[in-house]
């Protein structure tokens, strides 16, 4: 399973959000740079980056900022937040991520979406965020009337291979994952990428014994409740 430390960005700061509410947030640093550095010092290997103010406005904020954190690691570097054109995601990928996030524009365009996913393969991964199982839009202030579950399994028809799977009620709360979840969203045969709630290494080892992907971890790095390096440690455990 593949640790992704986040970095959220909102008005060129690391901060965190309470469940993707913009007025709970905390703000842990205004070098967004420093902090990718470290993680990679640490051993990391991959890093999820959140344009904050992309995903609400729908524009790449954050461009320049991203450019610099890519140049200034080897990080295998995912992106969202904001991804609404194709130019986005030519320009994005140009700049050296690796993978680009679209989210807001899958559920709301689905012939773009299977268009840009023909097009870039592996290099596109959808975002879908889910409140009370149903999927939640532009930067998760809209919630539409889709299961969460069944976009999933569409996403894999039009050739998605990874989902950034968010448990919203989770997200930003250190109040656990839902392993019942995604071991659902596993037997679809997608690489899902679980993020929202780990708050500890049993979390994290659930979600591998359940054969998840990938897990983001976020706001437990920032607070101290877990370290990059037990984390990467049980992940390497678990793949054993």
């Amino acid at each position: 399973m593949i640790i992704l430390p986040a970095i959220d960005l909102l008005d060129q700061k690391v901060v965190r959000l309470y469940q993707g509410d913009y007025d709970q947030q905390q703000i842990f640093g205004d070098d967004p740079v420093a902090f990718a550095q470290e993680f990679q010092a640490k051993g990391a290997t991959h890093l999820h980056l959140v344009d904050l103010n992309g995903a609400k406005e729908g524009s790449k904020v954050h461009f320049d900022l991203v450019r610099r954190i890519v140049a200034a690691t080897d990080l295998f570097v995912e992106l969202g937040g904001g991804i609404r054109k194709e130019q986005d995601i030519v320009d994005v990928l140009d700049a050296g991520v690796q993978r680009v996030i679209l989210g807001t524009i899958a559920q709301k365009d689905p012939v773009f979406t299977q268009e840009m996913l023909k097009k870039y393969g592996d290099k596109i991964a959808v975002g879908v965020d889910a409140r009370d199982g149903l999927v939640a839009v532009s930067g998760w202030l809209e919630t539409t009337q889709t299961k969460a579950d069944e976009f999933c399994q569409q996403l894999g028809e039009w050739g998605c291979s990874t989902i950034i799977f968010t448990d919203i009620a989770k997200d930003g709360t250190g109040k656990g994952i839902d392993v019942a979840l995604y071991r659902k969203l596993n037997a679809l045969g997608l690489n899902i990428v679980a993020s929202g709630g780990v708050a500890s290494l049993d979390d994290l080892r659930q979600l591998a014994e359940a054969e998840t992907y990938g897990a983001i971890v976020g706001k437990a790095l920032y607070s101290g409740t877990l370290t990059l390096e037990d984390c990467l440690q049980v992940a390497k455990e678990a793949s054993r």
